[in-house]
């Protein structure tokens, strides 16, 4: 094997093995920063081990081996080794009075509950001390397994910003003197939003990217669903995990359908519904299932799956039940008061009910401070306006959203309905 072979073999089993490597020794160090320092330190034994060497027959094990080592090093260093073997002895102890056929293993206690780890792992990265930002950065980073270069790339943003973002968050972490732990009771409620939210964040941003050239950035996506279905994995009976994988999965469903040859946006009412991804759609008809089965008080990313699901089980645009849209909309505001929920639901009561009922709603919505630089505000009422055959004014609409507007894609989309509307 030549180094560019192994080197990519061995950043594929790290995209895999980090957020594994990471939990683990977080919860050796009880310290995040440190954890992902001595992960990193694997990499690069292994960048410069391997080639040579050939990839190990385990490779998995290999890195678990040469992290746990280095943090056992570490510990040696730093005189805590004793005090961390006390503690699992006691461990040991407890669980052999309760099992007397029980062995003592300190490595199998080190290696154990790895699904617990991860689950303290993105409860940390998570974290709602940290920013919004950061909270993305650092859970792409642990969890993710993306270079600082790859999330850079994805939000548009400078390796030094994203490198110095990461650093403060593992920083804040580490002197707040937060315990690495997965939170309970009311604390698990609060901190569970934070990651639910964190997730959507760095979904949507790869569904309709904020800025740049490109409509879409589907690596966002897939990591983002990635994520959650971790998640799911390790918090199965908490419903509204199941609600935002059943939201992502029907989202990401239609990506196929939303950009036409030359990459150029193709709205919803516009798509080639056979080219949504029905293996997706069944996943996440699956998900939104078992979150309703959970808790009949639906929270609001299983109310959202149910808004998308609605378009996933109709054939057409024009077999889709736009009155149930709307009244899924209503009962979103109630839970999520939003001027942009109700954006969304003046588009589903004009499908129902005509555009002159949704303009009247979007009027209403005109002097929210909210949505003064929100291009889809007047993208929406144009496109009212283009119903009622008032093209005039619908052009103006357009080209105000076109010069809202961040991302290139839609500019250009927003101008060429202008353009379009113009001629009519």
């Amino acid at each position: 094997m030549n180094d560019t072979d192994a080197h990519r073999a061995i950043l594929a089993i790290w995209r895999i093995e980090q957020a594994r490597l990471i939990a683990v020794l977080a919860r050796m160090t009880r310290d995040v920063g440190l954890a992902e320092d001595l992960a990193q330190e694997t990499l690069v034994t292994a960048l410069e081990r391997w080639p040579a060497t050939g990839v190990p027959e385990n490779p998995p094990a290999w890195l678990m081996t040469t992290a746990r080592n280095r943090a056992l090093d570490h510990l040696r260093r730093n005189k805590m080794l004793n005090r961390k073997h006390a503690e699992i002895a006691q461990d040991l102890e407890a669980e052999q009075s309760a099992n007397r056929d029980f062995t003592p293993d300190i490595d199998a206690a080190m290696d154990d509950d790895i699904g617990d780890d991860l689950l303290r792992l993105i409860f940390t990265a998570c974290h709602p001390l940290l920013s919004r930002e950061a909270r993305a950065a650092l859970t792409l980073r642990m969890i993710g397994g993306l270079t600082t270069e790859e999330i850079a790339r994805a939000f548009l943003s400078t390796e030094t910003t994203i490198s110095q973002r990461i650093v403060r968050a593992k920083r804040t972490l580490s002197e707040s003197g937060l315990a690495y732990e997965t939170p309970r009771g009311q604390e698990l409620a609060q901190r569970l939003a934070s990651v639910l939210e964190v997730i959507y964040l760095i979904f949507n941003e790869g569904y309709a990217a904020t800025v740049g050239e490109d409509w879409m950035r589907p690596q966002l996506c897939e990591e983002a669903l990635r994520l959650g279905r971790i998640l799911a994995t390790l918090a199965p009976q908490e419903p509204e995990v199941h609600g935002l994988i059943g939201l992502m999965e029907l989202h990401a469903s239609r990506t196929a359908a939303r950009t036409n040859a030359d990459g150029e946006p193709v709205l919803l009412l516009d798509q080639n519904r056979a080219r949504w991804d029905r293996l997706l759609i069944q996943r996440g008809l699956a998900a939104l299932e078992r979150a309703e089965a959970l808790n009949k008080e639906r929270g609001v990313y299983t109310l959202q799956a149910a808004l998308v699901a609605c378009h996933a089980r109709a054939p057409s645009a024009e077999a889709t039940d736009w009155t149930r849209i709307a009244a899924l909309y209503a009962e979103l505001a109630l839970l999520l008061p939003s001027p942009v929920v109700e954006l969304n639901r003046a588009v589903a009561v004009a499908m129902a009910q005509g555009p002159q009922a949704g303009l009247d709603i979007v009027d209403r919505l005109a002097d929210e401070p909210t949505l003064k630089r929100y291009h889809l505000l007047p993208s929406v009422r144009g496109d009212f306006l283009v119903k009622l055959g008032r093209h005039a004014e619908a052009r103006v609409e357009f080209e105000r959203a076109a010069a809202l507007a961040t991302n290139q894609r839609e500019r250009d989309l927003m101008l060429k309905r202008a353009r379009e509307t113009a001629g009519r």
